[in-house]
């Protein structure tokens, strides 16, 4: 029989015949696709530009317990700095106490004047109204400035931190509780609620507030308690919570070393706080400064091949923009 006859002598032929044309140029075509590309030219390499998929990892979950994120240590900080204050200034005070004829100055009350002294020597003021005579006690007092200046301080700006960071997640949850449309106020000039955290400018405005606010309430002490004029007062303020204690002024009676007993401690600590926040200022300007010229200039070539880390001739977004 004919390949070619008329179609109406085998009806059904065509039909098969086109069948078997399509089922063999598909088993071809199927051969083809699953038939490995380095057969195709032997001795080539293909480059592969594609990751390892992640199906070939075996078990996707860790099998040992991963270790849990570490939680906040700021209620135990709290705790140590109160304890060790406590000891610090329990045993300053005993040791005056027992020791008074061996410092010079004037007495109001022994614990009083001890816990004056201690407090001026720990945050480094040094007015010189009270001071050591003796060797022994001369060696107490390098002693308890090095302990003061460089162990308390540390765990009471912990304290610190801890207090403005408390204050400051306050502030932004009750700002995000009443934030109710979208858009730019003045409250968006000061918080940035998507990121979390208040602007610098600010901690900035609120150190300088603090640093004014101490300033002041220790010029009003002075001035009504220890009977100095105004610039005396102002003048002594200043001196004390910059810590720099010339020695020409200083607390004399029982009320005022009682205030410069807690008003020393807090405001010299909040002052060191806030010129922190102003360095802090400082830098971030330069940094939006620097930022702002990156993505203002042109792209190059060497940028290009800079932000290609892996070296394998492709570039993500992720990568570039790092």
């Amino acid at each position: 029989m004919s390949l070619f006859s008329p179609p109406n002598q085998n009806p059904n032929f065509g039909t098969s015949l086109m069948t078997l044309i399509m089922a063999f140029i598909s088993q071809s075509h199927s051969q083809s696709q699953h038939q490995p590309s380095w057969s195709k030219k032997p001795g080539s390499l293909k480059r592969c530009k594609t990751a390892p998929a992640m199906a070939v990892m075996r078990d996707s979950k860790p099998k040992t317990p991963q270790v849990p994120k570490p939680q906040s240590e700021s209620s135990s900080i709290i705790r140590q700095a109160v304890f060790l204050l406590s000891i610090y200034l329990i045993l300053g005070v005993v040791i005056y106490s027992f020791n008074r004829d061996e410092f010079s100055g004037i007495e109001t009350h022994p614990v009083v004047d001890a816990l004056y002294f201690c407090i001026v020597t720990m945050c480094t003021i040094g007015y010189g109204d009270i001071a050591p005579l003796t060797p022994a006690t001369k060696i107490f007092a390098c002693v308890f400035v090095l302990v003061g200046f460089g162990f308390i301080d540390i765990l009471l700006s912990g304290v610190v931190n801890y207090v403005l960071d408390l204050q400051e997640n306050m502030i932004l949850t009750g700002i995000q509780m009443e934030k109710s449309q979208q858009g730019f106020s003045a409250r968006d000039y000061i918080v940035d609620v998507d990121k979390g955290r208040m602007r610098i400018r600010l901690k900035v405005g609120l150190a300088l507030g603090v640093v004014v606010l101490c300033i002041g309430i220790g010029s009003l002490i002075l001035y009504f308690v220890e009977s100095l004029d105004w610039v005396d007062s102002i003048y002594l303020s200043v001196m004390s919570v910059t810590t720099v204690g010339y020695g020409d002024r200083a607390f004399k009676t029982l009320p005022g070393r009682l205030f410069a007993g807690v008003w020393l401690l807090i405001s010299t600590l909040a002052v060191a706080r806030a010129f922190l926040y102003l360095a802090e200022a400082r830098v971030n300007k330069r940094h939006r400064r620097i930022a702002k010229w990156v993505l203002h200039r042109d792209i190059t070539i060497e940028d290009l091949l800079a932000a290609d880390i892996n070296n394998n001739g492709f570039i993500r977004s992720g990568f570039y923009l790092s």
